[in-house]
């Protein structure tokens, strides 16, 4: 019996594929993506094996990296630089879920908001029990920023 593969694993397994075939982008980014994800793994007091949840927000921060990355790079008028940022990206999306779309974010506020309002919470003191709602939901597949922003709006109408 085949046990299911580990995102971790199937890092490992891709980035000896991309050696292989002489993918230096890859490589070199999945290189950079398993040493965020060891960085993880003995960054407390006892080292330890990340779960697939856990990997997968490693790979999300280092897609936002690479976004505000490649952001930075265009506002400095280093278009080669950005587009190497963005081609790494790419790469990393291929990992990471679908994200979601603005109409399938602001269903799920929706929601959120009018299940605390149901509670008996309204207006912006409602943002906490919304967004607790909402993080585990959009989590990995939306940015919390945009998300924060969104919900913030809603309950300003």
């Amino acid at each position: 019996m085949m046990l299911a593969m580990t995102l971790k694993q199937k890092l490992h397994d891709d980035l000896t594929a991309a050696m292989r075939a002489g993918d230096e982008l890859r490589r070199s980014t999945l290189r950079l993506a398993l040493a965020g994800i060891t960085n993880e793994e003995v960054s407390g007091k006892v080292a330890r094996t990340l779960t697939d949840a856990e990997v997968l927000s490693v790979l999300t921060r280092e897609g936002k990296k690479r976004r505000e990355s490649a952001t930075a790079y265009e506002a400095g008028n280093r278009p080669e630089l950005a587009a190497r940022e963005l081609a790494e990206l790419a790469v990393l999306e291929t990992y990471l879920p679908a994200a979601l779309s603005e109409a399938e974010i602001d269903r799920i506020v929706a929601d959120a908001i009018a299940a605390a309002g149901d509670a008996g919470v309204s207006g912006m003191r409602a943002m906490g029990a919304v967004m607790k709602q909402v993080t585990p939901l959009v989590q990995g597949r939306a940015d919390g920023a945009q998300v924060a922003a969104l919900v913030k709006a809603r309950l300003a109408e």
